[in-house]
């Protein structure tokens, strides 16, 4: 559907509050990953196998993320992408600051550069984090991966992709005819 539709991203946490996990608890809750894997098999989900502790909470990626969005944007996509990967595929502590620096440099980002910026537009840019998902709640999300399509229809959840390009193919017609 290419130019057709412009994507845009927005923050909501899921653990907006930092936490210690369970390790047991957790790695049972990432056998919820496989349904996802089953409808997609082009996305990657492991079952957290690592040595590394579950992620503390959602705030520290959400906010590299943004971070690289405003310092490289050139590479914001790839860091993204490799951030679900970190987490979904390679298990990963994604909140851990040295793992989001490591991913970083792993896109092509000067790693000791991202840290600073990071460091500098910290306070910043977790305001904006917090604002993207307390705007979220009120417009009543609750899950992750929510679509919001043409600003008032919200598809909530994992679904299959056929779903999506369906709406979006309405949505298309809808403007060409009207």
């Amino acid at each position: 559907m290419g130019p057709a539709i412009s994507v845009s991203t927005k923050s909501f946490l899921l653990r907006p509050q930092t936490t210690v996990r369970e390790r047991e608890k957790f790695v049972e809750y990432t056998q919820s990953w496989l349904r996802p894997a089953e409808m997609e098999p082009r996305a990657r989900f492991n079952v957290w196998s690592t040595d590394s502790p579950a992620p503390s909470g959602s705030i520290p990626a959400q906010v590299a993320a943004k971070a690289m969005a405003a310092w490289r944007p050139d590479l914001a996509h790839d860091y993204d992408r490799a951030l679900l990967t970190a987490y979904f595929t390679d298990n990963r502590t994604i909140s851990d600051r040295g793992v989001l620096a490591d991913v970083a440099s792993g896109c092509g980002a000067d790693r000791s550069g991202f840290v600073s910026f990071l460091e500098a537009n910290q306070q910043i840019i977790t305001r904006q984090v917090l604002d993207e998902h307390n705007e979220a709640v009120e417009q009543g999300i609750t899950a992750v991966p929510t679509v919001v399509i043409e600003g008032v229809l919200p598809v909530q959840g994992v679904q299959e992709v056929d779903l999506y390009e369906h709406w979006i193919r309405r949505i298309i017609e809808r403007r060409q005819h009207g």
